[in-house]
This record gives C-alpha cells, structure tokens and sequence, in this order.
C-alpha cells in the first residue's frame, strides 16, 4: 500500500515536471516568435516611413508640375532670373532639343550667365530649385571670370518638365 501510494505520488510529480518542461518550452518558443514579430514590425514602420516620405515628395513634384502655366523652357528662365534680379546677367539660353513623353514633354537649354558673385549663384540654384515648375539642373560649369577673378561664369544646362 505503501508502494502504491509513493509510486502514484511519483507518478504524479513526474507527470508535474513533464507538463511543466511542456509548458517552458512552449513559452520560450512564444516568446522567441514575439521577438521576431517585433522585428518585422521595426522594419515595418521604417518602410511605412520611407514610403511616406517618397510620397510627400513625389506629391511635392506633381503639385509642381501643375502650379505654373509656363509653356517653355525660355520663359521658366525669364522667370526664374527676372523673380531674383539677375535677367541681365543671362547671356545666352540656347534651346538644345524637347522630348515628348508619354505624360508630357522634356525641353532642355543651355545658359550662359556671367559676371555673377557667389551668393547670386547659390540665389539662382536655390530659386531653380524651389521654382513652381519643373526645372532641373542637368549639369553646371563655374569658372572665373576673365576680368573680375571675384566673379564667376556659369554654364548651367537646365531640364524643365511639362505636363500635357
């Protein structure tokens, strides 16, 4: 009787430990799944941002491409350098060739500006960049100017985008 009842009291205890090794295992499984959760979701979110920060600037190009009626790359210049004062530093803006594209067309010229200080250069890329149309600078070539070493020329080849 004796036996039976410390075997049954075994019994029990290693049925105890076997369902507690069950229970330990199943949690650090759960918990190791909880760990890799939160990963995917830390790499979720840093997703969710960079697609929300493409998207406010590439609704910050469209919003561009719809705010000014200018028709051509002659007149997004006239604009840009009339807006700061510099039209009569603008020598030549040579037409170099448009392209159409399925959504519009890409005219592209090349400007000759010359005599212009260092803050009138960082004045004209800072106004191309936040012009109200789609004015790109494809290329730039500062060098001094012959008379004034102080001055500079610049050739600057600019890309305007219109939509149809």
């Amino acid at each position: 009787m004796k036996d039976k009842r410390f075997i049954s009291v075994l019994s029990v205890f290693i049925g105890f430990i076997i369902i507690i090794s069950l229970a330990i295992r199943l949690l650090s499984s759960e918990k190791r799944e909880l760990k890799l959760l939160r990963e995917q979701q830390k790499e979720m979110i840093i997703v969710k941002d960079k697609f929300l920060s493409l998207k406010q600037r590439i609704d910050a190009v469209e919003s561009k491409k719809n705010l000014s009626n200018v028709q051509g790359i002659v007149q997004a210049v006239d604009e840009v350098f009339l807006s700061i004062g510099l039209k009569d530093k603008v020598k030549t803006v040579k037409s170099t060739g448009r392209r159409d594209m399925k959504d519009g067309f890409e005219e592209e010229a090349e400007l000759q500006i010359e005599k212009v200080s260092m803050n009138e250069v960082v004045n004209i890329f800072y106004k191309i960049e936040n012009a109200p149309m789609v004015l790109t600078i494809k290329k730039a070539s500062i060098k001094k100017s012959f008379e004034n070493p102080e001055l500079l020329n610049i050739i600057l080849t600019l890309s305007f985008l219109k939509a149809k």
